[in-house]
Protein backbone atom coordinates (compact mmCIF):
# COMPACT_ATOMS: atom_id res chain seq x y z
CA UNK A 1 0.00 0.00 0.00
CA UNK A 2 1.60 3.33 -0.87
CA UNK A 3 1.31 6.65 1.37
CA UNK A 4 -2.39 8.51 1.71
CA UNK A 5 -4.13 5.44 1.77
CA UNK A 6 -6.73 4.53 3.93
CA UNK A 7 -6.81 1.38 5.81
CA UNK A 8 -9.84 0.33 7.36
CA UNK A 9 -9.47 -2.07 10.58
CA UNK A 10 -11.21 -4.23 12.70
CA UNK A 11 -11.12 -4.38 16.08
CA UNK A 12 -13.71 -7.14 16.35
CA UNK A 13 -12.40 -9.82 18.94
CA UNK A 14 -8.96 -8.33 19.31
CA UNK A 15 -6.41 -8.47 21.92
CA UNK A 16 -5.61 -4.59 22.53
CA UNK A 17 -1.72 -5.26 22.43
CA UNK A 18 -1.34 -6.95 19.28
CA UNK A 19 -3.81 -4.80 17.54
CA UNK A 20 -1.61 -1.33 19.16
CA UNK A 21 1.69 -2.81 17.78
CA UNK A 22 0.16 -3.45 14.09
CA UNK A 23 -1.57 -0.21 13.74
CA UNK A 24 1.63 1.84 14.99
CA UNK A 25 3.79 0.02 12.66
CA UNK A 26 1.20 1.11 9.98
CA UNK A 27 0.72 4.91 10.98
CA UNK A 28 4.62 5.09 11.10
CA UNK A 29 4.65 3.61 7.38
CA UNK A 30 2.74 6.47 6.36
CA UNK A 31 -0.83 4.83 6.05
CA UNK A 32 -4.59 6.74 7.86
CA UNK A 33 -5.63 4.10 9.64
CA UNK A 34 -9.31 3.87 11.08
CA UNK A 35 -9.82 1.00 13.96
CA UNK A 36 -13.65 0.51 14.04
CA UNK A 37 -15.36 -0.53 16.67
CA UNK A 38 -13.24 0.15 19.37
CA UNK A 39 -15.71 -1.22 22.15
CA UNK A 40 -15.27 -4.85 20.90
CA UNK A 41 -11.46 -4.77 21.00
CA UNK A 42 -10.38 -7.49 24.13
CA UNK A 43 -7.41 -7.39 26.84
CA UNK A 44 -6.64 -10.45 28.09
CA UNK A 45 -5.94 -11.69 31.72
CA UNK A 46 -8.37 -11.36 34.72
CA UNK A 47 -10.16 -8.39 35.15
CA UNK A 48 -9.24 -7.50 38.31
CA UNK A 49 -5.51 -8.12 38.07
CA UNK A 50 -5.82 -5.74 34.55
CA UNK A 51 -7.80 -2.95 37.29
CA UNK A 52 -5.26 -3.40 39.69
CA UNK A 53 -2.44 -2.94 37.62
CA UNK A 54 -3.93 -0.03 36.11
CA UNK A 55 -4.68 1.80 39.33
CA UNK A 56 -0.91 1.35 40.21
CA UNK A 57 -0.25 2.66 36.74
CA UNK A 58 -2.51 6.00 37.96
CA UNK A 59 -1.25 6.34 41.32
CA UNK A 60 2.50 6.26 41.20
CA UNK A 61 3.74 8.66 44.37
CA UNK A 62 6.22 10.87 44.60
CA UNK A 63 8.88 10.81 46.99
CA UNK A 64 8.82 14.03 48.60
CA UNK A 65 5.39 14.71 48.33
CA UNK A 66 3.04 11.87 47.38
CA UNK A 67 -0.78 14.29 47.21
CA UNK A 68 1.04 16.53 44.45
CA UNK A 69 1.25 14.28 41.88
CA UNK A 70 2.31 13.02 39.10
CA UNK A 71 -1.03 12.02 37.93
CA UNK A 72 -0.43 9.35 34.79
CA UNK A 73 -2.69 9.27 32.74
CA UNK A 74 -2.83 7.61 29.36
CA UNK A 75 -3.52 9.25 26.16
CA UNK A 76 -2.46 9.15 22.40
CA UNK A 77 -0.31 11.98 23.14
CA UNK A 78 1.95 10.42 25.98
CA UNK A 79 2.03 7.37 23.34
CA UNK A 80 3.32 8.49 20.51
CA UNK A 81 6.14 11.11 19.96
CA UNK A 82 4.37 13.85 19.33
CA UNK A 83 7.15 15.92 19.62
CA UNK A 84 8.50 15.11 17.03
CA UNK A 85 7.27 15.72 13.24
CA UNK A 86 7.17 11.79 12.08
CA UNK A 87 5.27 11.18 15.61
CA UNK A 88 2.95 14.01 14.82
CA UNK A 89 2.20 12.81 11.34
CA UNK A 90 1.50 9.17 12.92
CA UNK A 91 -0.83 10.50 15.36
CA UNK A 92 -2.39 12.71 13.17
CA UNK A 93 -3.35 9.37 10.96
CA UNK A 94 -4.98 7.81 13.63
CA UNK A 95 -8.92 7.24 13.88
CA UNK A 96 -10.39 5.15 16.67
CA UNK A 97 -14.60 5.06 16.02
CA UNK A 98 -16.84 3.21 18.52
CA UNK A 99 -19.38 1.16 16.34
CA UNK A 100 -19.59 1.83 12.99
CA UNK A 101 -20.31 5.27 11.33
CA UNK A 102 -22.03 5.72 8.30
CA UNK A 103 -19.03 6.74 6.07
CA UNK A 104 -17.05 3.25 7.08
CA UNK A 105 -19.84 0.70 7.21
CA UNK A 106 -20.06 0.53 3.83
CA UNK A 107 -16.11 0.16 3.33
CA UNK A 108 -14.27 -3.59 3.73
CA UNK A 109 -12.80 -3.63 7.22
CA UNK A 110 -9.22 -5.58 7.61
CA UNK A 111 -9.19 -8.32 10.04
CA UNK A 112 -6.04 -8.24 11.42
CA UNK A 113 -5.35 -12.18 11.43
CA UNK A 114 -2.35 -12.04 13.66
CA UNK A 115 -4.33 -10.23 16.64
CA UNK A 116 -7.45 -12.36 17.05
CA UNK A 117 -8.08 -13.72 20.54
CA UNK A 118 -8.27 -17.18 19.36
CA UNK A 119 -4.75 -16.82 17.85
CA UNK A 120 -3.10 -15.14 20.65
CA UNK A 121 -4.17 -16.92 23.72
CA UNK A 122 -3.34 -20.41 24.31
CA UNK A 123 -5.99 -22.99 24.93
CA UNK A 124 -6.70 -24.34 28.16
Amino acid sequence: MGEGQVLVLSGRHCLLGWLVAIVARQMLLGLKVIVVPCEDISISGNFYRNKLKYLAFLHKPRNTNPPCGPYHFRAPKQIFGWTTSQGQAALDCLKVLDGIPPPYDKKKQVVVLAALKVVCLKPT
